[in-house]
């Protein structure tokens, strides 16, 4: 008898599941024809259907759409008994009081309208998904202010004003109101200063977001104030110099990290050294020898004082490579501060970096290859170092064999580094720079077969050298099938890696008498520019640049010159003015080349 009756039970349910699964299949059908007319504005269609949807299940989606539907279709009667319908049903459903308030205000009484608004605002509970939702409703009609009175009347309901910190900082910076925005950040920070994460996180997007100086000059301000008023405020020091090193304004940031370590004995050193390291990857080298060098003042007792005391030199070297040209006095200071830092710290895995720099110092300022080859074979040699330290350390080792006419050792060191790192970054270096070497051997084929692969590298610098040294091959190689004026150019090119630079010059020279068109002369003035600012003649590097420039302007070489010009005038001739417009001609003119980011920083340092 059991078993009949559960028989029974299961034959009626699924008596019902037949029944219903038409209806089922009906209502998808229906809705999704009715969202098909709605697309396609056929308002009265979409109404047709979504009328019986809505009245059926009372979904809140259905109204939405029914809701809008009579709104385009100026049928503001039923709209509004639509509405007024469902907040008699669902009065905790505020958001449907700005629908209300919408209504009103399209027959012009604006009035009622903020009544509506404000209803709706006043009815708000302890419930965080009604409240945010409110907001929102207010935001899709455009009524942001209302959207923060939701917000400031919820936190005053629950006595905390320090709930919804983030959506009002958000919604004051889309109305342009900074120093409300601001407000909330930093008493947020004075509650709680573990929050400063967060709050630089949604900082620093909102100052890459926008062009406005306003949001910039607004945070300085701010902050300016702030620590005016508690100048012994950890948390606003900290907040200043982040904001300085998102501005790039590293000097500042370095006087803010030195008034930390002033008012809070040994607790800046650390910020100091932060500072110092990203100035100088931002290749802002005098305030990162100003901070290295202020952490060596200390003394050898302070914390950092061995990463400040390599620091300082290794920024040192850096600043002076960058020059171009190293003459005689400025090299043997140079070595003789390498040697002392050296016979300071040691030779060990912390100062590789020291050694590796130094050893080219050696090499390619000095001409002192045997010394430089010696440092390079104590670092590969080194327990404890890295493998990928050890790895680049053969690539340097292979450069300087290269330089010093050891073509084949330098070939067998870069073929052992590409083999261990087939799948890295530091293997895609070692496969271009043998490619090279097979083009300064002439075998032009097989070098831009290895190039044309590196094109695909994931290293962004790799790729673009080898598309430079492919398309200079491959351009010579239709022009020219017996290889002679690239031949010429290869050979001349390796005179200049290795420093024989008048050689070189008379190797360059060599082809532009031989031929006034053909497609190597770009190449050729630009090596023949770098010759010049190796030998510090740097007017007339500027001169051969600018032919490029005025003659080759749509060439692969362009941006390279362009941005040489306004490094040399910036640097080396002092001509502000010049520099700034070419600046500025490379931004506009190359917006894809890899110096752009480097050029708009100088362009606005020099509009300063």
């Amino acid at each position: 008898m059991i078993l009949r009756t559960h028989g029974i039970k299961r034959l009626l349910l699924l008596a019902v599941c037949l029944m219903l699964v038409p209806r089922l299949m009906g209502q998808q059908t229906n809705e999704q024809m009715a969202s098909y007319y709605f697309q396609n504005k056929e308002y009265d269609k979409a109404v047709e259907l979504y009328e019986p949807l809505y009245q059926r299940t009372q979904n809140l989606y259905y109204y939405q759409m029914l809701y809008q539907s009579y709104v385009a279709l100026d049928d503001m009667k039923k709209a509004r008994r639509l509405v007024e319908q469902r907040i008699k049903k669902y009065p905790k459903e505020l958001a449907l009081r700005v629908d209300l308030g919408q209504l009103y205000m399209a027959e012009g009484d604006k009035k009622k309208a903020e009544k509506s608004y404000n209803t709706a605002i006043e009815s708000i509970g302890f419930d965080n998904k009604q409240i945010e939702e409110l907001s929102q409703a207010f935001q899709n009609v455009g009524l942001d202010d209302y959207a923060v009175k939701t917000y400031l009347f919820a936190r005053q309901k629950m006595n905390n004003q320090f709930v919804y910190v983030m959506e009002l900082a958000t919604l004051y910076e889309k109305q342009g109101n900074y120093e409300a925005m601001m407000q909330e950040y930093f008493d947020l920070l004075d509650k709680s200063p573990g929050n400063i994460g967060n709050i630089q996180i949604s900082l620093q997007r909102a100052l890459d977001q926008t062009s406005n100086t306003q949001l910039a000059e607004g945070l300085r301000r701010t902050l300016i104030s702030r620590i005016q008023k508690d100048p012994n405020n950890r948390t606003y020091l900290n907040m200043m110099i982040w904001f300085a090193l998102q501005q790039k304004d590293f000097a500042f940031a370095f006087t803010q990290a030195k008034a930390i370590d002033a008012r809070f004995p040994g607790q800046g050193e650390e910020t100091v050294l932060q500072v110092a390291q990203i100035a100088h990857n931002n290749e802002d080298y005098n305030t990162a020898y100003d901070c290295y060098h202020y952490l060596v003042a200390k003394g050898k007792e302070g914390n950092y004082y061995f990463d400040a005391r390599v620091g300082e030199i290794k920024t040192k070297f850096d600043r002076l490579d960058k020059s171009f040209h190293l003459d005689k006095a400025e090299y043997e200071r140079l070595k003789a501060e390498y040697q002392a830092a050296l016979n300071e710290l040691g030779k060990e895995p912390r100062t590789v970096t020291l050694m590796r720099d130094y050893a080219y110092l050696l090499a390619y300022y000095g001409n002192e290859v045997q010394e430089a080859s010696d440092l390079l074979y104590d670092v590969i040699e080194m327990p404890k170092v890295p493998n990928n330290v050890k790895n680049q350390t053969k690539l340097d080792l292979g450069d300087l064999l290269l330089f010093a006419g050891a073509v084949w050792d330098a070939s067998l060191l870069y073929s052992q580094v590409e083999k261990a790192n087939k799948n890295d970054v530091i293997g895609a270096q070692a496969k271009f720079k043998n490619a090279k070497l097979s083009y300064y051997n002439n075998d032009f084929e097989w070098a831009k077969s290895q190039l044309d692969v590196l094109r695909a590298s994931t290293s962004k610098l790799i790729a673009n050298d080898a598309m430079q040294l492919s398309l200079l091959i491959s351009d010579n190689m239709e022009e020219d099938s017996t290889f002679e004026m690239l031949s010429l150019y290869a050979a001349a090119d390796l005179m200049l890696y290795r420093n024989q630079l008048d050689s070189a010059w008379i190797g360059f020279n060599d082809i532009s008498i031989r031929s006034l068109s053909h497609p190597l002369l770009d190449e050729v003035l630009m090596q023949k520019a770098r010759i010049r600012m190796k030998q510090g003649r740097y007017a007339e590097a500027d001169s051969l640049l600018q032919q490029i420039v005025d003659f080759y302007d749509e060439d692969i070489l362009a941006d390279d010159a362009v941005m040489m010009i306004a490094e040399i005038n910036e640097s080396k001739l002092n001509n502000m003015e010049r520099a700034r417009s070419y600046y500025e001609k490379l931004i506009i003119d190359y917006p894809a080349s890899l110096y752009v980011d480097r050029a708009r920083k100088r362009y606005n340092e020099l509009k300063k």
